[in-house]
């Protein structure tokens, strides 16, 4: 009976409270499926995890909330892993697709996402890959050292430092913004000290390219997130510039491009660890650095928007039809939103909430073994043969292009590309009825910032796929 008094006592305060009318079943099984209840109906926002800066009142709010049941929470992540480490990734795919993944774990769970670790793995066998990555980064930043002493250094350079040639530039306004202000003085004592370094004409070509996009890294570094709070700290946009920095002197093909440090800033502040975070980037990159590749001809995004093209003529031929009228038929207007996965579109929160999303729809469980096996390069993705048996471990939108043959085409649609018609869609009337000209195109397609919901749009993507694989079929 004195059991049942304290729950008594505890359910009449809470909801007296609450400002709630008392409930008939006061027993302990009844404030059992109280709670249960009140704990399925709460939702607690994610805008804590990462702090905007409070003079930034104009960036967009964030609509991905954690919710119990469905948010991937850290108790069922722990509990998909066996004793010896290997993760059952079906269901967690589905709980991803649902309702995101607490941002508490989101690091972890993104390194599995990306095919950093494959879930076959186990506990040991990760903690000795993680390993040998860290000490890979580590020589490969030790190498980027020796040609610049900056990286590594806690600095980072927003001037040009050599020209054309590779001559070194002695300009002062160069040293002061290859420091932090607070250490203006002691840095330019030290890098004018260095003279082995900076006055000495560098010949190698590859390391005079590199070296020339250096400063254009630190622009970019100061522009990307600069709401969040997160950035205000200078060790934090100095490790954005040495993974940036490092990426691309390894990445000899494509280098750096503007729009990788948004690509790269969610990894910073999600990897504690500055090579682990490197290793998430580069994963990343290998889906999109062919959108970054630029011949003296054509950029690589284009096969994106000739996809995006070719999906509106199919599923929607007289908008297709009005925008070639427009003079947009080669569909550029889309182009932002696929060189940084629609960080534009989206807040902070949200666009990583759209990112794991995409990841699991699109998840293939071979991704691991074929990154290792191609080694840093994005030749070979197909495979002849498939290593894995179980249709479920797939992402939702891999099954519907294994299906349907899909995935065997020599260059298989992501679903970015579904992506950008749904939203092409969702505005379709708008533009068939108000766009004038490109400009209005913009305009209109700018208006969807903070206004799209990430989930409802990767559910469009789905049925715009589907409907197009049909059709394709049927063809």
């Amino acid at each position: 009976m004195c059991q049942f008094s304290i729950f008594n006592a505890f359910c009449s305060v809470s909801l007296v409270a609450a400002n709630a009318e008392p409930r008939a079943d006061f027993s302990p099984n009844g404030f059992f499926i109280w709670c249960k209840r009140m704990w399925r109906n709460s939702e607690q926002p994610a805008e804590s995890y990462y702090e905007v800066r409070p003079e930034c009142s104009d960036v967009p709010k964030t609509r991905f909330k954690i919710k119990y049941g469905k948010t991937l929470s850290v108790r069922r992540w722990r509990a998909a892993f066996s004793s010896e480490g290997c993760l059952d990734i079906g269901p967690i795919l589905t709980r991803i697709r649902r309702g995101g993944i607490n941002p508490s774990i989101r690091g972890e769970v993104w390194e599995f996402l990306l095919g950093c670790f494959s879930p076959n793995s186990t506990f040991e066998e990760r903690e000795q890959l993680r390993h040998r990555r860290r000490l890979i980064y580590t020589q490969w930043k030790e190498d980027c050292r020796q040609m610049d002493s900056h990286v590594g250094s806690g600095t980072i350079i927003t001037a040009p430092i050599v020209n054309d040639n590779g001559e070194p530039i002695r300009d002062p306004l160069v040293l002061m913004q290859s420091v932090p202000s607070s250490d203006l003085f002691k840095g330019a004592e030290a890098n004018g000290g260095n003279t082995d370094e900076t006055q000495v004409r560098v010949t190698d070509k590859k390391v005079v390219q590199w070296k020339l996009t250096l400063h254009q890294i630190g622009l970019d570094v100061l522009r990307t997130d600069r709401t969040l709070v997160f950035y205000e700290k200078q060790e934090h946009l100095a490790k954005l510039w040495d993974i940036l920095a490092v990426y691309a002197w390894i990445d000899k093909d494509v280098g750096y491009c503007q729009g990788m440090s948004d690509l790269c800033s969610p990894m910073i502040m999600l990897l504690q660890d500055e090579a682990d975070a490197f290793w998430c980037f580069e994963r990343l990159m290998r889906r999109l650095r062919g959108n970054f590749k630029c011949t003296d001809k054509s950029v690589g995004v284009v096969n994106q928007l000739q996809s995006l093209a070719s999906i509106t003529q199919v599923l929607h031929p007289k908008l297709h039809q009005h925008l070639e009228t427009l003079g947009g038929g080669d569909y550029i207007f889309a182009f932002r939103m696929f060189m940084v996965l629609f960080r534009r579109e989206f807040s902070f929160a949200d666009a990583l909430h759209l990112w794991e999303m995409m990841w699991a729809l699109e998840y293939d469980p071979d991704i691991f073994s074929m990154y290792e096996e191609q080694g840093f390069s994005d030749e070979g993705r197909e495979r002849s043969r498939r290593k894995v048996k179980s249709i479920r471990q797939f992402g939702k939108y891999e099954r519907e292009n294994l299906r349907n043959g899909a995935k065997d085409s020599q260059n298989p649609l992501s679903i970015s590309v579904f992506l950008v018609a749904s939203v092409l869609k969702e505005k379709s009337n708008k533009l068939m009825q108000e766009a004038k000209g490109l400009d209005d195109v913009v305009k209109i397609l700018n208006d969807i910032t903070g206004n799209l919901d990430a989930r409802k749009a990767c559910s469009s993507a789905m049925k715009l796929q589907r409907k197009y694989l049909k059709k394709a079929k049927r063809a």
